[in-house]
């Protein structure tokens, strides 16, 4: 049974925290573990996320960042220290749980059953028979903005912003987290960049062949959501600087801000 670590960033979350749905999933799949980032909390949630810990160390984890860095960050530096146990599988959910915590096991299986896959993404594809609640100015906006990083990235994407993602840790997987992100808002689209870098530079198998976009069944807008529509303006001036970044033909070097020591010759002779 592979072990699974989620990353659960968090910044005054004190109010939306639905801590007892964590305990139950904790309680039920004795393989899965939980990082939480408290990323410079003004409100009661670090004093929340070091109670839970208490409740059960070797289910719950707490990462204190001392002041507020962006989800990006607090997802980043969660990953990097995850990924130095000895674990299978490594992602981040929201804290606000809009994707429930069972489909964890859903994610983790696409994984177990086709070992060429190295990313599994949530899709919130709205089907008959399936629980797809958004606000529809969000989902409009939401499937201009999937289009457009659709073309960016030149892969048929549908939700790069689905706040579920699992994983396989790898060498190319430590190398995406390895420096600190240039965006913020669209932080999971500059991963997939760094990813056609390494694609492109190391001969690593295609996003095309290794990311899994899995649809979920049940999926909600939870009031008190931090991302607001005039953000959306915001995420389209980063995915501009994503692609002059990572993606324009002129590129001649991957991760210009790379340390030499984690390129990904150097972490898989380590690893």
């Amino acid at each position: 049974m592979s072990n699974v670590t989620i990353i659960i960033p968090c910044f005054n979350e004190e109010q939306r925290l639905e801590v007892l749905q964590f305990r139950k999933h904790a309680i039920l799949h004795e393989n899965h573990r939980f990082l939480f980032v408290n990323d410079g909390s003004s409100d009661r949630t670090a004093f929340i996320l070091d109670d839970l810990k208490a409740s059960d160390p070797n289910k719950f984890d707490v990462l204190h960042l001392s002041h507020n860095q962006g989800k990006a960050e607090a997802v980043r530096q969660g990953m990097q220290h995850a990924m130095k146990a000895n674990v299978d599988y490594v992602g981040f959910w929201d804290a606000d749980l809009a994707t429930p915590l069972d489909m964890i096991p859903e994610f983790a299986k696409q994984l177990d059953q086709i070992p060429q896959l190295s990313l599994v993404i949530g899709a919130r594809v709205k089907l008959l028979g399936r629980q797809i609640e958004r606000q529809q100015l969000r989902h409009y906006l939401g499937r201009i903005f999937a289009t457009a990083a659709s073309v960016v990235l030149k892969l048929p994407i549908y939700d790069s912003q689905c706040g579920a993602k699992l994983f396989r840790v790898t060498p190319e997987c430590q190398t995406l987290f390895a420096t600190p992100f240039l965006t913020n808002w669209i932080f999971d689209v500059e991963l997939l960049a760094r990813a056609r870098q390494l694609e492109k530079f190391f001969q690593c198998p295609s996003l095309e062949e290794t990311v899994y976009e899995l649809p979920l069944t049940k999926w909600m807008d939870v009031a008190g959501s931090k991302v607001k529509p005039h953000d959306f303006l915001k995420a389209f001036f980063e995915l501009c600087s994503i692609y002059w970044s990572y993606l324009r033909p002129s590129i001649k070097a991957p991760f210009a801000a790379l340390p030499a020591d984690t390129a990904p010759e150097t972490i898989r002779k380590a690893a």
